[in-house]
């Protein structure tokens, strides 16, 4: 069964790299009107030009509640004693 996306994708005309080159201008355009254009390079999908606002929108991070310090300051081993200290390291001898 395919799903929404393959099948949305499948009915989308991909670009060839050459022509998208050529044509950039048109890719563009309809990027911005109409939706992700995808680019072949060697008959693969290579990549996918889409409007800056889809962009954002599908790598916005989620707002995160609070900093690094109250993260750690909520942890389970809040106060816990950790004994941190480490043997100093001076390498290994090495015969030149």
């Amino acid at each position: 069964m395919e799903t929404g996306a393959k099948r949305a994708k499948a009915e989308i005309e991909a670009w060839q790299l050459q022509t998208a080159k050529a044509r950039f201008s048109e890719v563009f355009r309809l990027a911005r009107s109409q939706g992700p254009q995808w680019v072949t390079r060697s008959g693969k999908e290579a990549v996918v030009v889409l409007a800056s606002e889809e962009f954002e929108r599908l790598t916005r991070r989620k707002k995160q509640t609070g900093s690094l310090v109250e993260f750690f300051a909520k942890s389970p081993l809040a106060g816990a004693e950790l004994n941190l200290d480490r043997e100093p390291d001076f390498g290994r001898p090495v015969n030149l």
